[in-house]
């Protein structure tokens, strides 16, 4: 798979942390830009977003229309069935952009992974098989879905995550997002879970908690 430059984002220089988010199916890296205003973050933290792009591949449940995916969905009953390897292949990227921010004098620890429906899949996987300690992960509306085939890395075991999802969300159902939270419980993580009355989108509440939670994490790792 074909993996092009991603977007970036500086809120200030010098830089001291970094946010990977990662869009959803059929999107692209552009998709979350305009969320960096409405974070209010302050630009004393210094972050780096990077927004990475999906490949175009084909995707079987869209009758294998070529767009921007992380990985092939086979089936989109509720256990969803997809291409394991190309999700880890994905993953495998996002490692190397998180290598490149620990390489340009982020800590890791002051990196954050942040994920929507299939980019959260991957995030799962990138961030809890990763090999230095991260700061946190942020899962939107999104699945766990290597939970019966990772194997966590130590250095991650402690890894705070927060989980968003919508109730009226008919794409990935609330469902999927609480077994989540409990897959990571029985992995003896915390994860934060919240709901919000939303279909498979982002709301302004939402943001709001996800800019409380980035300056508490950053602020916890200075």
């Amino acid at each position: 798979m074909q993996y092009s430059s991603p977007l970036v984002v500086e809120t200030r220089s010098p830089v001291t942390a970094a946010i990977i988010w990662l869009h959803g199916l059929g999107s692209n890296g552009y998709d979350f830009e305009p969320i960096v205003p409405q974070l209010r973050l302050p630009s004393s933290l210094g972050i780096r977003f990077i927004f990475p792009h999906a490949p175009q591949m084909p995707v079987t449940v869209n009758g294998g229309y070529v767009m921007p995916a992380w990985y092939d969905i086979l089936d989109m009953k509720i256990d969803r069935k997809v291409d394991t390897e190309q999700l880890m292949a994905s993953a495998n990227f996002i490692q190397t952009l998180i290598d490149r921010e620990i390489e340009s004098g982020v800590s890791s620890q002051r990196i954050i992974l942040a994920g929507f429906s299939q980019g959260g899949a991957v995030g799962y996987h990138a961030a809890l098989t990763y090999s230095q300690p991260l700061g946190g992960l942020i899962a939107m509306s999104t699945y766990f879905a290597t939970s019966n085939c990772i194997e966590l890395n130590n250095a991650n075991r402690s890894l705070p995550v927060t989980i968003f999802h919508g109730t009226e969300d008919s794409v990935v159902d609330e469902s999927l997002g609480r077994l989540a939270a409990d897959k990571l419980l029985t992995m003896g993580f915390s994860p934060d879970f919240q709901t919000y009355t939303m279909a498979h989108t982002v709301c302004l509440e939402e943001v709001d908690a996800i800019s409380n939670w980035i300056k508490h994490i950053l602020s916890a790792n200075v």
